[in-house]
């Protein structure tokens, strides 16, 4: 089955143009439902994946086009909805797929054993076990962050701010909410992702920039920006 690929603009802003941009969008998109009811924000936690020799890391340093992410995730510290990612680069388009997986399976992943994907009937966990027996594929850092998005139904956008994106650093401890992090981006700034099905309706354009209108596109990850102090840069 063909992955729906969709566009994925990146900016990084500053605390006054992120006030600015959702006072001129709020009348025009409106907040997705994760967001709606948790007060207009919820947190995310990702732990990442990278194989024996991280090339997630170095494919991204070095523009490498077509490449996979895994990642494990869950929202507002509940470890009893745990989602297993694939987030995919294709030339300049993007995908994502996901699947629930129990708690008990996630630990198991966590600690570096395969076994329990074995018979799995999903695609994706299927490339997981593959991997991970393959290419060592293993947990690496946590980011955390806060999100908040908003919709559109005209090809699908969604505008999403993630704001105090953190780090684990060396810490794989996924359920632990009392895991020290500490922060990644200068001044507070914010990751600002635009995503979209195929043209970006003028419209919004406009509003992004007559909000933010020095904001430089960018190819910021928060995975990289997270391993950032391991010395690999």
């Amino acid at each position: 089955m063909a992955l729906p690929l969709r566009h994925e603009l990146k900016f990084l802003i500053t605390r006054t143009q992120l006030e600015v941009l959702r006072h001129v969008i709020t009348p025009v998109l409106h907040l997705d439902e994760n967001a709606a009811k948790n007060g207009g924000k919820y947190h995310i936690r990702s732990l990442y994946f990278d194989t024996a020799f991280d090339d997630s890391l170095y494919e991204k340093y070095s523009g490498v086009m077509n490449r996979d992410k895994y990642r494990m995730r869950i929202y507002n510290m509940n470890g009893q909805e745990v989602f297993m990612e694939c987030k995919t680069k294709i030339g300049t388009l993007i995908s994502k797929r996901s699947v629930k997986i129990h708690r008990d399976l996630a630990e198991q992943l966590i600690a570096g054993d395969p076994a329990g994907l074995e018979n799995t009937r999903s695609g994706l966990l299927r490339d997981v076990y593959r991997e991970m027996r393959t290419r060592l594929l293993h947990p690496v850092v946590i980011v955390d962050y806060e999100r908040e998005a908003y919709l559109h139904p005209a090809e699908e956008v969604r505008i999403t701010f993630d704001m105090k994106v953190r780090t684990g650093l060396s810490s794989i401890d996924l359920f632990n909410p009392d895991v020290p992090t500490i922060p990644v981006l200068p001044n507070d700034e914010t990751v600002l992702e635009v995503k979209y099905n195929r043209v970006l309706p003028p419209y919004i354009v406009g509003l992004l920039s007559y909000a933010c209108p020095e904001a430089v596109q960018t190819a910021v990850s928060k995975y990289t920006l997270c391993r950032q102090y391991e010395g690999k840069e």
